[in-house]
């Protein structure tokens, strides 16, 4: 029987999971994918703040979407986690994680008995007298990855691996036949948007947006006393187009487009940063996913800002799909499969 891993997303006001059978083939089956939606109080950005709801919540989506495995991965990617690129003396990667605490405590805003740390590395090279490796330094707060970690083992399951959630989205999305050249990969979630530049499919660059979808709701509802749900409703009905609004509307569809225009400013200077620090650098184009992307006009507006082609990934195009699937409602749902499906596909369990 092929072994299986679930992938656990901890969105705003919904955890999504994505069951995946022999995740380190290359081409892995989603067996199964399900979402179910809990207080916004239970989890904030990311973070559990009640464990005991959302172990109920793990149990009841467990029971309804019927996954066999209890092995599960964790996705870390908000505030409290830092993405640095780091150079490190060349040594073998055991040695380089042991001595991360020593190497970069001056870089951290946090001592380093407070994080999490890891490394991934992306390129060798030589400076002046030693051979160096090139990477990206993840701290991650421990408080608050151990208080997922305790959630998940509340609902009797086993947490075998935490991931860096854009190192997931760009496993999920940027596949064999895509993955060629300079991509940006721009995941636009509910309250953070990360955005990974990748070449030939190995991730160069992380950064974590502290803006998502869910900022145009609450400044419909700030400045326009709209209340949550009308909110959503006049987000995903009008977006960014303009054409036909009646004059009572206009207010809205202003907010809607200062707010978006907003997060596309902080993409622009995201990628103009990154071009601008690395001599010969280049974008060739870039990849949108999440649901604050499904916004109307998301796509050209965001095509017209960076002035870069932009286009909308397959989530499904990795993987196989087993009879357990049903297609159609996995589409329904698309935004918020890459994530946990994603996690999935780094796992060593």
């Amino acid at each position: 029987m092929a072994s299986s891993v679930v992938g656990i997303d901890l969105g705003h006001g919904v955890i999504r999971a994505a069951e995946v059978a022999d995740p380190g083939k290359p081409r892995p089956t989603l067996v199964r994918y399900h979402h179910l939606q809990v207080p916004t109080s239970a989890i904030d950005r990311g973070e559990v703040v009640e464990k005991e709801t959302v172990a109920a919540a793990l149990k009841q989506l467990w029971s309804q979407a019927g996954f066999k495995s209890k092995k599960v991965v964790l996705g870390v990617g908000n505030q409290r986690v830092l993405v640095r690129d780091v150079t490190l003396p060349k040594m073998p990667m055991a040695r380089i994680k042991e001595s991360l605490p020593f190497q970069v405590q001056d870089i951290l805003p946090v001592s380093v008995a407070e994080a999490i740390l890891d490394f991934y590395p992306v390129s060798e090279g030589r400076d002046e007298t030693h051979d160096v490796v090139h990477g990206l330094l993840v701290a991650a707060i421990k408080e608050a990855v151990l208080g997922n970690v305790e959630a998940v083992q509340l609902a009797g399951l086993e947490p075998v691996e935490v991931d860096l959630i854009p190192f997931a989205v760009t496993r999920a999305l940027i596949g064999p036949k895509s993955s060629r050249g300079s991509i940006a990969l721009v995941h636009v979630g509910a309250v953070t948007t990360t955005v990974v530049i990748a070449v030939d499919g190995v991730p160069q660059f992380v950064r974590i947006i502290q803006n998502g979808g869910d900022d145009v709701n609450k400044a419909l509802v700030q400045r326009l006393g709209m209340d949550t749900r009308q909110a959503e409703q006049v987000k995903r009905g009008f977006g960014l187009s303009t054409s036909g609004v009646a004059p009572e509307w206009r207010p809205a569809v202003e907010v809607i487009y200062q707010v978006t225009g907003d997060l596309m400013g902080s993409i622009r200077n995201t990628l103009s940063f990154y071009v601008s620090n690395r001599p010969g650098a280049t974008i060739e184009r870039i990849f949108v996913a999440g649901g604050g992307a499904e916004m109307t006009g998301f796509v050209a507006a965001l095509a017209d800002a960076t002035r870069l082609p932009v286009f909308v990934p397959d989530a499904l195009e990795r993987f196989g799909l087993a009879r357990s699937v049903d297609r159609d409602s996995v589409k329904s749902g698309f935004a918020g499969l890459p994530v946990a499906a994603g996690l999935t596909l780094g796992s060593r369990a």
